[in-house]
This record gives structure tokens, C-alpha cells and sequence, in this order.
């Protein structure tokens, strides 16, 4: 093969060293623990529209999640991931099968304060890599300076949406419209949280205890690009089984493949303090902090040339 498109990727794959020394350093210097848990897992979370890579009669990891969690609930309070997961047939200018994960987790925290740690980690990589204040992507100049826009799913639905957030989850729209219509608008000049999504959409998030309809949940929007995924846990056993349960039947449903069951997982949620988690792309950052249009500017292999 030539490797001529290695070669003129260079310089950002040198940038996306450094941000991710600067990932790790941020998150050191908080006095988080750096920790690694296993790739190949027997049961992955029930995701409906995610899919796992079968590897025997196992599966790759879609997100250390679960794992990490039960590490909290050992009583490790400030965890960190840097790692690699699968999530199979994703592919696309923004999206590999194969990509790079950023996952931490601290205990006695909630979704707003994960808000505030993503503005400090994001603004502590643009330091380091001098970038400053003023991201430039695509043309677009975007202020990264704290604090950042928010807006809830349901304002975003009434803004950009054309209809209300419930009817949009009654017709069965609601990720349709969020991708065409809603994600494009957001984070354009301003970094942007969108968050409280509704209930049915929380996945493993805790629901909001002023407002049950929706979970604590929010992504991070820059660019037009969401950046990372992030929650209040669900802390209780018994709902996240509720819905592990809901999800696997959805799955059944549509003919995908049903997942067994995490029981070490549901068993130690028992244990688990309060605490909040976050998922952020570091390829997606990587493109933010290099002006690269397509993933494939960030990664040394696509997977077309393995």
C-alpha cells in the first residue's frame, strides 16, 4: 500500500499526542486514578441502537461503563480511561468501528458539575496545545470561554425541532429530527450543553427527582459536533434492571442480537455511591483541535486500509 496518507496526517497525529498527555495530565493533577478494565466482556449494557463486536462467545467492549462502575462501588471515588472500544458497522465522516474513549467517573457528583469539569478539561487541552480561547473549525470560530451555552432537549425540540419533544418521541422521530435537524445548530459559536433529556432516552442516568419525565443526562456540543455523553447514575439495582430488560426486548424486537445479562454488574450497583460519568470521543476532540473534516484525518489506519 502507499503510504502516502500516513504521511500527510503527521502533524496531527503528533497534536493528537499531545492532547492526550494533556487529557491524562488534567485529569492527574484532579487526583483521579488512572485505571484499565478488560476489552473482551460477557455481557455488554443492552444499548438499543448500539451494537457490540462478537468476539467468541464474548463481545468487545462498546464503553467501560460497566466495568467502572463496579469499581466504584469498590469504593474507588476518582477513575479515569483512556481506551480503545468497538461498536460494530459504525462508519461514517465521524465514526470507525474501532475508536478512542475518554471515561471518568466521580463519586458525590452530579451531571452540572460534570458540565463544569468538561469546560475546565477542554480549556486545559486548548492551553496546552496552545490553542487558547478561540477554536477555528471548518471555517467556524468558536469561544471556549467558561461559561458554556446549555439548553435543554425539550427547548431544542420547540427552537429547531418543529415540534414538541413528546410528539416527536409519539411518532417514533425523535433521533431523526435530533440528527438532521436539531445537532447542526448546536455549539456553533459557543460550545453548548444540551441536556435533560426525557426519561425514555436515559439509558443508565438516574431520573431528575424535581422532574421525573426526563433523566439527568447531557451531551456536549461544539461545532455542530457532539463531543461526549454524560450522567447522573442510576444507582438503583432494580430500575436499571427494569430497563436493561426493556432495552434487550427493543432489541429482540427489531432482530438484533440479545445480550446476556450483566448480573456482576446489577449485583454490585448495590454498592455504587452517587456519582456521575462522562464519555467524551478524544478522535472527535482530536478533529475539534486539529480542523481535520473526517475522522480518517485523526487515526492512522482507517479500516479500509487494514
Amino acid at each position: 500500500m502507499s503510504y502516502s496518507r500516513q504521511a500527510a496526517i503527521r502533524p496531527a497525529l503528533e497534536r493528537r499526542a499531545r492532547i492526550i498527555d494533556a487529557v491524562r495530565a488534567f485529569f492527574i493533577a484532579a487526583g483521579f486514578l488512572e485505571i484499565e478494565t478488560p476489552v473482551r466482556i460477557p455481557a455488554p449494557a443492552p444499548e438499543v441502537h448500539i451494537d457490540a463486536q462478537e468476539t467468541g462467545d464474548w463481545f468487545l467492549q462498546t464503553s467501560p461503563e460497566l466495568c467502572m462502575k463496579r469499581l466504584l462501588a469498590a469504593g474507588y471515588e476518582k477513575i479515569f480511561q483512556i481506551c480503545r472500544c468497538f461498536r460494530k458497522g459504525e462508519r461514517g465522516g465521524r465514526h470507525v468501528p474501532e475508536m478512542t474513549l475518554l471515561e471518568w467517573y466521580a463519586a458525590g457528583l452530579d451531571y452540572l458539575d460534570l458540565m463544569t469539569q468538561c469546560e475546565d478539561l477542554i480549556g486545559f487541552v486548548a492551553a496546552r496545545i496552545d490553542i487558547g480561547h478561540r477554536l477555528v473549525y471548518q471555517g467556524r470560530t468558536v469561544d471556549l470561554t467558561p461559561p458554556w451555552d446549555r439548553l435543554t432537549v425539550a427547548e431544542a425540540f420547540e427552537r429547531f425541532g418543529g415540534m414538541p419533544v413528546q410528539q416527536a418521541l409519539d411518532r417514533g422521530c425523535f433521533d431523526e429530527i435530533m440528527g438532521l435537524d436539531i445537532e447542526p445548530q448546536l455549539g456553533i459559536e459557543r460550545p453548548l450543553f444540551l441536556y435533560d433529556y426525557p426519561a425514555r432516552c436515559g439509558a443508565l442516568a438516574r431520573l431528575k427527582p424535581a422532574d421525573t419525565s426526563v433523566a439527568e443526562r447531557f451531551e456536549l456540543y461544539i461545532a455542530g459536533m457532539e463531543l461526549c455523553n454524560a450522567f447522573s447514575e442510576l444507582t438503583d439495582p432494580r430500575e436499571q434492571r427494569t430497563r436493561f430488560d426493556a432495552d434487550s426486548r427493543a432489541r429482540g424486537e427489531i432482530g438484533k442480537t440479545v445480550y446476556p445479562v450483566a448480573e456482576p454488574f446489577l449485583q454490585d450497583l448495590e454498592n455504587m455511591p452517587s456519582a456521575a460519568g462522562n464519555a467524551l470521543g478524544l478522535d472527535r476532540l482530536v478533529m475539534l483541535f486539529t480542523g481535520a473534516a473526517s475522522i480518517d484525518g485523526v487515526v492512522a489506519f482507517t479500516p479500509e486500509e487494514l
